[in-house]
């Protein structure tokens, strides 16, 4: 019992040598997704920590395992739909992430469980939804 627990303790700290990308590329102001006022403070409450280049990363994102698992979410949430980069996405991509958007919010899997579990302040009212995914369809039309 004593060795596993050594090991176990040897293994964490040997993890936190591991490095993880924790970083925001630049945002060029130009190529981000312009939204009234009242879509942008929802989205920035309740997707850019995954889905711009504006994450803001806690404390715990820096200790090995959750690490890993935090900055594996900010890629594949960057790669699936970056609002830092909207302009420079090309329309038919654009009209099939606004639909996929409208669809998880309706299904309510954005923002995921497991993000919602520590950040309690991404939580948005079903008002919040409506206006979000309204806004989203009302995009959609411009590419249809």
């Amino acid at each position: 019992m004593k060795k596993s627990l050594i090991f176990l303790i040897l293994l964490l700290v040997l993890m936190q040598l591991i490095g993880t990308e924790r970083t925001n590329p630049s945002v060029n102001p130009d190529a981000e997704l312009k939204a009234p006022d009242a879509v942008a403070a929802i989205l920035k409450k309740s997707c850019y920590d995954c889905h711009s280049n504006e994450t803001k990363w806690p404390d715990y994102s820096a200790v090995a395992p959750v690490s890993f698992f935090v900055a594996s979410h900010v890629q594949d949430g960057r790669k699936a739909l970056n609002f830092s980069e909207w302009k420079n996405i090309p329309d038919e991509i654009k009209k099939r992430r606004l639909q996929r958007s409208v669809q998880t919010l309706r299904n309510g899997m954005m923002p995921l469980a497991s993000y919602l579990w520590i950040h309690d302040e991404a939580k948005m009212s079903n008002n919040e939804q409506l206006l979000l995914a309204e806004w989203f369809n009302t995009q959609l039309r411009a590419y249809e």
